[in-house]
């Protein structure tokens, strides 16, 4: 980009264009915001991540009008099929999708510019701009090796999990992830058909956390392991246990005869792929004067699935209906935002609890047990799928009780 194209100064600034960013720049610009997106990589950037698309997910693309383009793209699934360690399997009905970030960041991305976000890439984050009193107004960037700078209202920092721009805007309190993951995709038609449900599967090799297949388009599987707590919280810097990824990743795999098969019969595309994950909207500050976190980078990621794309969305939109509500009012938009943020606490401490089944597997195969047995249960665990079943309840002293009540 040009010295004279370079925008020198807009309403909104959202650095991270994934789908927190794309989310919340489609929502301001779809209101008349002049809003800028920038990001360190280009359109089409691959992100490891699980892809999978679950109701929250669908609710929030189809708020942003991209569900039906998303789901001409997507493999569809109607279960999530529970796996225990002794076997023992359930599958869990919902609205399901799969379908690699790779194209999901573009459709969201495109989606933002047809609205009439400018996107620039790449451009690295440097530190934001202050103002004498010290609120953020805008951001120095480094494009093509040089240094650039936007002025901006608001500047939205939605740069997901690695923690590098949050230091650099004075909003990390926790500099280690959550968790980790690893994935990779594997071609296998041989095996399309067989597994068409996104199976999640617990097992003691992969304690505390679980591994998976996720069915995706074109004859090609998403498989991964993901695991919970990996690094110890001290004094906010954390220090990290002993987790190798791709050991992990090859017991779950002698572990589990498709995943066995899937790894033997079909062809790796590319590289196993590591990743870090920030959980339980933790680990970061929400908000300073002129600037708000969102997405991964405010801890969007729900600990005992693992799922954050749809939450990312969430807390985008939100990000962009507090600007919206209250403008260049910058304590009322802070409230607003850091208020809604409060308000979704609850369930990811919720979910939090649920996370008991990762660090114990047990308890999935006794869950497992009784859902095969009490329709009720079941109903209950495609509650905490939708949101709408409390996922704490089913792993608590009472919750376990009334398994054998059921």
């Amino acid at each position: 980009m040009s010295a004279d194209s370079w925008p020198v100064s807009c309403q909104v600034l959202i650095i991270g264009a994934g789908p927190a960013g794309s989310a919340a720049a489609r929502w301001l610009a779809r209101a008349g915001k002049d809003v800028v997106m920038v990001d360190q990589q280009p359109l089409g950037r691959d992100k490891v991540c699980g892809d999978g698309l679950i109701p929250d997910a669908h609710q929030a693309l189809e708020r942003l009008g991209l569900l039906d383009r998303v789901m001409a793209r997507a493999q569809r699934a109607a279960h999530v099929g529970c796996i225990g360690p002794r076997g023992g399997r359930i599958d869990v009905p919902g609205h399901l999708a799969v379908l690699p970030r790779k194209v999901l960041d573009e459709i969201l991305n495109l989606g933002a510019q047809e609205a009439g976000a400018r996107f620039i890439a790449p451009a690295r984050f440097d530190a934001p701009l202050e103002d004498a009193q010290g609120r953020v107004c805008g951001a120095r960037l480094t494009v093509n090796g040089e240094s650039r700078e936007i002025q901006a209202d608001w500047v939205l920092l939605a740069t997901g999990a690695v923690p590098k721009a949050l230091t650099a805007a004075g909003m990390c309190e926790r500099h280690t992830p959550s968790g980790v993951a690893l994935r990779g995709y594997v071609r296998a038609p041989s095996m399309v058909g067989e597994i068409k449900a996104l199976e999640v599967v617990w097992c003691k090799p992969v304690q505390p956390g679980y591994g998976w297949i996720f069915p995706a388009p074109d004859g090609s599987f998403n498989i991964g392991v993901g695991v919970t707590d990996s690094h110890r919280d001290l004094a906010g810097k954390g220090q990290k246990k002993d987790v190798n990824l791709r050991e992990i990743f090859d017991a779950f795999v002698r572990h589990y005869p498709p995943a066995q098969r899937l790894m033997a019969e079909g062809e790796l595309i590319g590289d196993l792929k590591g990743a870090p994950l920030r959980c339980t909207l933790k680990g970061a500050r929400w908000t300073r004067p002129g600037l708000l976190v969102t997405g991964e980078a405010a801890g969007s990621t729900y600990s005992f699935t693992g799922e954050g794309i749809g939450k990312a969305m969430e807390t985008g939109l939100l990000a962009a209906e507090a600007v919206l509500a209250h403008g260049a009012e910058d304590a009322r938009v802070r409230a607003t935002y850091e208020t809604a943020l409060r308000s979704l606490q609850p369930k990811y401490d919720l979910y939090e609890r649920g996370n008991r089944v990762n660090r114990f597997p047990w308890l999935a195969d006794l869950l497992i047990w009784r859902a095969q047995k009490s329709p009720r249960l079941l109903a209950r665990m495609s509650g905490v799928l939708n949101e709408t079943s409390n996922p704490g309840n089913l792993v608590s002293l009472k919750g376990l009780t009334r398994l054998f009540l059921e």
